[in-house]
């Protein structure tokens, strides 16, 4: 799943509504609507990110928050490290091979630096 579908799974169960319901409304079909929940579709595009938004009629910062959710939810990731150090590359394919092995706290602790940036700012 990802940040993402876990959000939008979370709108639709707060409200009440189905996945059928819902897929109705902003014109996709259930299988994607569940596909996009799971994990198992790229990112929505801003269109329909923006159709989840009207659906569920939030604003400003929710809006904003799924917005960016959507951003960085690919699940496949592609990694480009040509041009980069050895170090990187080793890095990327050492993240791909391992990832599924990580708990949630390594996996936070993790997400926490590299979103600190160079030098722990």
């Amino acid at each position: 799943m990802t940040p993402f579908g876990q959000r939008l799974r979370e709108l639709r169960r707060e409200r009440g509504l189905t996945q059928r319901d819902m897929a109705a409304a902003i014109g996709v079909t259930p299988a994607y609507l569940s596909a996009l929940e799971h994990g198992h579709r790229g990112a929505p595009g801003w269109a329909m990110v923006q159709k989840i938004i009207g659906y569920f009629n939030i604003i400003w910062d929710e809006a904003e928050e799924l917005q960016r959710l959507a951003e960085s939810s690919h699940p496949r990731i592609v990694i480009d490290t040509s041009g980069l150090s050895p170090q990187a590359t080793a890095l990327a394919n050492l993240l791909a091979a391992r990832i599924g092995e990580l708990g949630e706290d390594e996996i936070a602790g993790l997400l926490v630096r590299l979103e600190r940036g160079p030098g722990g700012r």
